[in-house]
């Protein structure tokens, strides 16, 4: 029986922890291609680079090929894959992760990780963002396990078009999970703002700093259910209409 062709990207950079450790599970069912950032490319959202060269190089583990290292946004790398990398072969799933740190809540919209698996859905491959809900916590495993069980899944029952599946993973481990809930994305926000400091030629800079708002109450979003210690799956459209003010305003008989 033929493979799946699966395409693994992230945000946190090729090297990451995160994405290695999800491409030995899906290796284990799939064919895996990883074509990622180079570096670190948090919270660029759906950037894509249009005014500058993008250079790729072939990265590898113990001298065998491992995937492809972009020097560009998530972005970039899901559609140079698609476009030229992977030579116009059919591909089954894109994963995007596993990220450090959540992606629910206002965070999606930042998000580089999310916009990876965003930019699969565009162009047309069932896709899933994994994340884990921590800087800190460094056990990917519960996170590639599970990764790989909603992908068999995905790879079974497809999605639909222009859906994405945004999973985020308490940083716990695999025994103190209570389960999975599928969920709404939250509409906690930041709570931030700019700390303005000297360099050591006392020139001012400002550093990003903040906390998250907690605005939602109950597990059926995904904020809460992840702070309650389960996987929150949440399916995400890259629709931005709001169809309900839309049909309101139609009737504003606005002239030019």
């Amino acid at each position: 029986m033929k493979k799946p062709l699966i395409l693994i990207s992230n945000d946190d950079g090729i090297e990451s922890d995160g994405i290695r450790t999800l491409w030995r599970e899906i290796r284990k069912f799939a064919e895996v291609v990883v074509v990622a950032p180079h570096t670190q490319q948090s919270a660029v959202g759906h950037a894509v680079t249009v005014s500058n060269p993008i250079r790729v190089r072939k990265n590898l583990i113990d001298k065998n090929f491992y995937g492809f290292a972009v020097e560009g946004s998530p972005a970039d790398s899901v559609k140079l894959a698609v476009r030229n990398l992977l030579k116009g072969r059919k591909i089954d799933l894109l994963l995007s992760g596993i990220n450090h740190g959540s992606n629910t809540a206002i965070n999606i919209i930042y998000s580089g990780t999310v916009s990876a698996a965003t930019e699969g859905t565009i162009l047309g491959i069932p896709s899933i963002a994994v994340s884990l809900a921590s800087y800190t916590f460094n056990d990917f495993s519960a996170s590639a396990v599970f990764a790989a069980k909603l992908s068999k899944y995905v790879l079974k029952k497809g999605l639909p078009k222009g859906t994405l599946l945004n999973v985020n993973v308490p940083a716990v481990k695999k025994e103190k999970i209570k389960g999975v809930l599928m969920t709404m994305q939250g509409k906690s926000v930041w709570d931030d703002h700019y700390e303005s400091r000297l360099d050591p030629n006392k020139r001012e800079y400002f550093w990003l700093t903040g906390k998250m708002k907690i605005l939602d109450k109950n597990n059926s979003c995904d904020e809460i259910a992840v702070n309650e210690n389960y996987i929150s799956v949440t399916p995400v459209h890259y629709d931005l209409t709001d169809y309900v003010t839309l049909e309101k305003i139609k009737s504003w008989k606005i002239k030019l």
